[in-house]
């Protein structure tokens, strides 16, 4: 059984030889820091695995079996952000157990994981104690010894971890502090990445978020390879069941198949389009999981929002029984799409794709020139699917027209989004009105499927013999924001299809009015 912990921390290394001579001072007042406890010393040894081409450690993920301390086993260590890692510890097995190796499946894949890297540290342990006794935090003053392949290096670190729900600001004091004393922040973000570096062994470098130059090309690969990032990131996150994780894996698989759409004068069809039918594949099967999420969410809010008077009957029992029953099966689906065959030849054909583009003759010219008509043929699109639901009466087409709508408005915000580092302003400007539209026909679309839970919770709290007043009282609700979310329309609409919104990107004034 795995478990995680948030690591708060921050590394140091002396400034010079003198420096290191003095050692680390004495932190006693620092920051609320009343005492300094020696714990003694500790020799720990810790293998680090990765495949043979270093992915893990390209993505700034560390895996290792480490023998001595208190925490002796597995640990994968995960980036949060700058100082920030979720470290999530297993057994000590011989093997690397299989709780971490789900967790690395959208990196490693097929590929082995091999022995890269020995670190030998002798570790002098202090606690920073506050007022009451309590720990603050762990100082450890690191002597290394790393063993690669063919080489070795040795250098002495210092690393400040915080204990659990203590104020970050202790690191900035704890900083200042070892500033005066010839102790400066460590350029490397881990053990193992100074290692590699300090042994001839760090992965080439991957390709920066920046595109490569100003071509139509660069630009689109720049952002499919982003959103390729954000998908294989989000992986383990879904899988650790992290707030918003489904969320944010499913928005990278639509921006992926909306690029691949939008710029089909970039990229050669033939290949995207079975990419795209795969992404669209991908992003349903995730769907279900976060479709529950967010309907669940919207029924509670709803329902916190009455009075208690009228909530009626064993509503918030009956809202849990029903949430049991279909999320447990959706997380399910989830999981299972995620440790399938299907999955990873995506994720391959998505590496195939920008390893080896199929560019058109139009990737090869200025950004600028090619882009932005993409993008304004997105917004004609929206534009009639727009004129199309509000020329319709209220009623089921209208719904099912306004969701044909909401859809276009989010193909138009991405491809909008996707042309901000080519065309900076503009494309923001027409993104952020894109989204409001979106936005908009969301909450009319969320209204339409709220409105079909609420009628199968009210038909089953009626067979249940309990008061259905509850569940009609929400459903009239419901019904009466999609009318007003339909009212609003029109004027959202003229907003964002202002014609000074598209002008910088060439289009025709007064187009979509």
């Amino acid at each position: 059984m795995a478990e995680t912990k948030r690591e708060v921390e921050r590394k140091f290394e002396f400034t010079s030889v003198k420096a290191g001579r003095r050692g680390v001072p004495d932190l006693t007042g620092t920051a609320g820091i009343a005492a300094v406890l020696d714990r003694g010393t500790v020799d720990l040894d810790a293998v680090y695995y990765d495949t043979p081409d270093q992915r893990l450690a390209a993505d700034g993920l560390t895996l290792r079996r480490r023998t001595g301390g208190e925490d002796a086993g597995w640990h994968l260590k995960l980036p949060v952000s700058p100082g920030v890692r979720d470290e999530v510890r297993a057994g000590l097995a011989d093997g690397v157990p299989r709780a971490l190796t789900a967790l690395l499946r959208s990196r490693v894949r097929d590929a082995e994981l091999v022995p890269q890297m020995r670190l030998l540290s002798s570790r002098k342990v202090l606690h920073l104690l506050d007022g009451g006794g309590a720990l603050l935090a762990e100082l450890s003053t690191d002597a290394v010894r790393a063993e690669g392949h063919d080489t070795t290096a040795t250098w002495t670190e210092v690393e400040v971890e915080l204990a659990d729900d203590v104020d970050p600001a202790l690191l900035d004091a704890v900083e200042k502090r070892f500033r005066k004393a010839g102790l400066a922040v460590s350029a490397a973000p881990s053990k193992l990445a100074r290692a590699l570096a300090e042994t001839g062994s760090a992965p080439a470098p991957r390709p920066g978020a920046a595109p490569a130059d100003d071509t139509a090309g660069a630009h689109v690969l720049a952002y499919l390879r982003a959103q390729r990032d954000a998908l294989v990131a989000q992986d383990p996150a879904v899988r650790r069941a992290l707030p918003d994780s489904v969320h944010q894996m499913r928005v990278a698989t639509r921006r992926l198949r909306s690029a691949l759409r939008t710029y089909r004068r970039v990229l050669d069809r033939e290949r995207t389009d079975p990419l795209g039918q795969e992404l669209r594949w991908l992003a349903g099967e995730l769907g279900v999981d976060r479709d529950q999420e967010v309907l669940l969410e919207r029924l509670r809010t709803r329902l916190g929002e009455l009075p208690q008077t009228l909530v009626l009957g064993p509503v918030r029992a009956r809202l849990r029984i029903w949430n049991t029953s279909r999320s447990s099966g959706s997380r399910r689906r989830a999981l299972a799409t995620l440790d399938g065959k299907r999955y990873l030849a995506l994720l391959d054909a998505l590496d195939a794709l920008l390893q080896d583009p199929p560019l058109l003759p139009a990737a090869a010219k200025p950004a600028p020139r090619v882009l932005p008509k993409a993008v304004l043929a997105d917004y004609e699109r929206l534009s009639g699917r727009i004129g199309t639901a509000l020329a319709l009466t209220p009623g089921e087409d209208r719904d099912l027209a306004l969701h044909d709508a909401r859809k276009a408005a989010k193909r138009a915000r991405y491809a909008a989004e996707a042309l901000v580092p080519a065309l900076g302003g503009p494309a923001k400007r027409l993104a952020k009105a894109m989204k409001s539209v979106q936005s908009l026909l969301g909450d009319h679309q969320d209204s339409v499927v709220a409105r079909e839970a609420l009628r199968a919770l009210a038909v089953q709290a009626n067979g249940a013999g309990e008061s259905s007043f509850t569940w009609g009282l929400l459903y009239g609700r419901e019904e009466a924001l999609a009318e007003r979310r339909e009212r609003e329309l029109p004027g959202v609409w003229d907003e964002a299809s202002d014609p000074d919104l598209r002008s910088p990107l060439g289009g025709e004034g007064g187009a979509g009015r």
